[in-house]
C-alpha cells in the first residue's frame, strides 16, 4: 500500500536502553509513519512509510473533508497502525495537521480513524507543527548549533522557523501549502508560461504581505543563515537533481541545490504535460501534480529572501513528536 519504504538500521551508538515508538502523521497530501528506536535523545528510525490519500482535495472552497478522502486517510492509518505494532512500537500516536485543523467536519475524519485503529488523533496547532519541525530537523548533529531557517512545505500550510541551538527567534505556520495552491491556481495538465507566470506573481505577493515584515528583521539579526527544506517536497527535489529512484538518505541529505537548479526544475515541470512528469526519475507518478506549487513555495521562499542554496533534511515534524511521550 505504500508510496515509500525504507528500512534502517536499528543498530544505536548509544549505550541508553531504546524504547520503541511510532507517530502517524495525518497531513493535508499524504499520512506519513515513522518507526523509531528511542535511546535517550536520540532517534534512530527503523522504517518509515508515506500514502498518499489527498486528504485536502476538494476542501478549499466548502472546507468540508470529502467522505473519500476520510476513508482513504482513515484505512491508512489503520494499516501503519497494524504494521507499527508488528515492529513491536510500544506505543503509537497519531497527531494531524493543516487540513484537519482547518475542517469544519474534523470530526468525522477523528471518529473513522478511532474507528479504524482503535487510535485518538491529536489534532496540532501550527505553532506546535512549526516547534517540532525545527526540533526534529536540529536532532541532526550536522545541524546542531548552525543558524537554520526551516522551511516545511506542506500540503495545507508551510512552516517557517529561524533557530540556532535550542534558541528559536521565529517561528510561524502560513496558510500556504503545495495543494491548497494547486486547488486555488489549478494550472492544469500542461500548464505553461502564463500559467507559471501567474503561481510566481502570487506566491511574491503572498510572501511579500503576509510574511516579510515578521521574518525579515530576525533574519537580519543573525549571520551567515543555512536554507533547509523538510518534507516530501523537498525530498522529491533532492532526488530529482540527483536522479535517485530509491530513497537514500545520505545522498538526499548531502544535497545542495542552487537557486539556478529549483529555477530550471520549474521551467521544466512548468512546461511538459503531466504524463511526461510521471517519467521523471526520483518524482513519484502521484506526486507529479502537487510538484509543481510544492517547488514553486521553495524558489519563491530562495529569490525573495535571497538564499542562493537549499539544503534537505529528512528530519522534520515526526522525529520531534516520537520523542515526545
Amino acid at each position: 500500500m505504500e508510496e515509500s519504504r525504507h528500512m534502517t538500521s536499528t543498530a544505536s551508538c548509544s549505550s541508553v536502553s531504546a524504547t520503541r515508538r511510532a507517530v502517524i502523521d495525518v497531513g493535508t497530501n499524504s499520512v506519513k509513519l515513522l518507526v523509531a528506536d528511542i535511546a535517550g535523545s536520540e532517534v534512530i528510525p527503523v522504517d518509515e512509510q508515506s500514502k498518499q490519500t489527498r486528504l485536502g482535495r476538494g476542501f478549499y472552497d466548502t472546507h468540508q473533508l470529502q467522505p473519500e478522502a476520510i476513508a482513504g486517510t482513515a484505512q491508512a492509518v489503520g494499516d501503519f497502525a497494524d504494521h507499527a505494532k508488528f515492529l513491536r512500537a510500544e506505543a503509537v500516536r497519531v497527531i494531524a495537521t493543516s487540513a484537519a485543523r482547518d475542517a469544519i467536519n474534523a470530526h468525522e475524519l477523528l471518529g473513522a480513524i478511532q474507528a479504524s485503529s482503535g487510535l485518538p488523533v491529536e489534532i496540532i496547532s501550527g505553532e506546535q507543527e512549526a516547534d517540532w519541525v525545527f526540533r526534529g530537523v536540529a536532532s541532526d548533529p550536522k545541524l546542531a548549533g548552525v543558524p537554520l531557517l526551516i522551511i516545511d512545505v506542506g500540503g495545507g500550510s508551510t512552516e517557517f522557523i529561524l533557530g540556532q541551538g535550542h534558541h528559536q527567534y521565529f517561528r510561524n505556520s502560513f496558510r500556504l501549502g503545495s495543494v491548497r495552491l494547486l486547488e486555488q491556481l489549478k494550472p492544469g495538465d500542461l500548464p505553461g508560461v502564463a500559467a507559471l507566470a501567474e503561481c510566481r506573481q502570487w506566491l511574491k505577493k503572498f510572501l511579500e504581505e503576509q510574511i516579510a515584515a515578521e521574518l525579515e528583521p530576525a533574519l537580519n539579526q543573525c549571520q551567515k543563515v543555512l536554507l533547509v527544506g523538510t518534507g516530501g517536497t523537498a525530498t522529491i527535489l533532492a532526488r530529482m537533481e540527483m536522479k535517485m529512484a530509491d530513497f537514500d538518505r545520505e545522498k538526499i541529505e548531502a544535497a545542495r541545490l542552487a537557486l539556478g537548479d529549483v529555477n530550471s526544475h520549474m521551467h521544466r515541470l512548468w512546461n511538459i504535460s503531466m504524463e511526461e512528469r510521471k517519467t521523471i526519475i526520483g518524482l513519484p507518478p502521484k506526486r507529479a501534480d502537487v510538484i509543481l506549487t510544492g517547488l514553486a513555495i521553495y524558489e519563491a521562499i530562495m529569490e525573495r529572501f535571497g538564499f542562493a542554496e537549499l539544503r534537505i533534511s529528512t528530519r522534520g515534524l515526526r522525529y520531534a513528536a516520537v520523542l515526545e511521550k
